[in-house]
């Protein structure tokens, strides 16, 4: 513990409202209790939550720091009791329910992962949030097969990045919604067969075209609002639906008989509230199927941008001019 100092910087939410509310500040190193291990953080993601946090919509878990962040890569320095598996020096990343944008953050062992061969630490940083959230959601909500067709809308976030790759990769068809040329071309590249431009395409007559008029088996929405009529229209029949945010509004008025007639799903989940022990079963599934593919290269984040942990304000406001394509990752 002697190499662990006292103190250190983080970024305090002075009060609820826009990036410039995110202020540096020095506080003490948390200690990491029972199951419980403290990275040095050299990489922490920045997350659509973290913006809500800021504004004040979503806070932190109960008994969780204050201090945002769900997601850090860097190396073990502490280790608390019956944190068997890790040892001092480790490279890791982490979910984390708070606290990550820090230069040290507690994590829960069993939401820690090994960090592949090759990967570096800022890569790393930008991994765990989206792809808990993409593997829980399209492949165990969605139950998302081989051979069957794909859509996620906002194909360039890093949900949006991450769900191009992984669907791909286990052999699904993947067609995106992004807004304008390059996003497109980006997404296309990762491995979507094709990326709807949303500012001038249809996206329902697009998937239909796309699909000889038969839909797509499973999409993955951000949006909502007027998009959940839509997606029902999309959807093959015995298609499925995973909700996973409401940027456009989550009370809908929309025909729903498409529900009964083709015998669709529709579903969502949230991942912070979730328990300990259910984040660490998804952390692993993703270390026995989805790490193979990261540790090949064959899977990899898209890293946008970095920024100093002090200019967390000017990586909030990229995050909300939505110009990036990948992720976006405060750096120590």
């Amino acid at each position: 513990m002697s190499a662990v100092p006292s103190e250190m910087a983080f970024i305090r939410i002075d009060r609820p409202g826009p990036p410039e509310v995110l202020v540096p500040d020095r506080m003490a190193v948390p200690m990491p209790g029972a199951g419980e291990v403290l990275i040095k953080v050299a990489a922490a993601g920045i997350n659509r939550p973290d913006v809500l946090q800021r504004q004040g919509a979503y806070p932190p878990p109960p008994g969780a720091s204050e201090v945002p962040g769900l997601e850090v890569a860097g190396e073990v320095v502490a280790l608390g009791q019956g944190a068997a598996r890790w040892q001092v020096g480790d490279r890791v990343m982490a979910l984390v329910g708070s606290g990550g944008y820090a230069e040290y953050c507690i994590a829960p062992a069993p939401q820690v992962l090994p960090v592949p061969d090759g990967m570096d630490l800022i890569e790393a940083g930008g991994v765990p949030e989206t792809f808990f959230t993409v593997w829980t959601n399209v492949f165990d909500r969605g139950r998302l097969q081989p051979g069957e067709s794909f859509l996620v809308h906002g194909g360039s976030s890093g949900i949006g990045t991450t769900a191009i790759q992984l669907a791909h990769a286990f052999g699904a068809t993947v067609f995106a919604t992004v807004g304008g040329p390059e996003k497109q071309r980006a997404c296309e590249a990762m491995g979507a067969t094709r990326a709807i431009d949303y500012r001038n395409e249809d996206f329902v007559a697009a998937v239909a075209a796309l699909t000889g008029e038969r839909g797509v088996d499973v999409i993955l929405d951000m949006v909502g609002g007027p998009y959940v009529e839509r997606n029902l229209k999309a959807l093959a029949v015995e298609g499925r639906l995973v909700q996973i945010a409401w940027l456009e509004g989550a009370k809908v008025q929309a025909n729903f008989m498409p529900l009964m007639l083709k015998r669709l799903t529709w579903t969502g989940s949230t991942l912070r509230p979730r328990s300990v022990e259910q984040k660490g079963l998804i952390a692993r599934e993703l270390e026995e199927r989805v790490w193979p593919l990261l540790a090949s290269s064959k899977v990899k984040p898209l890293i946008h941008a970095t920024f100093p942990l002090s200019e967390a304000a000017a990586a909030h406001r990229l995050m909300e001019a939505s110009t990036h394509i990948g992720k976006i990752v405060l750096r120590n």
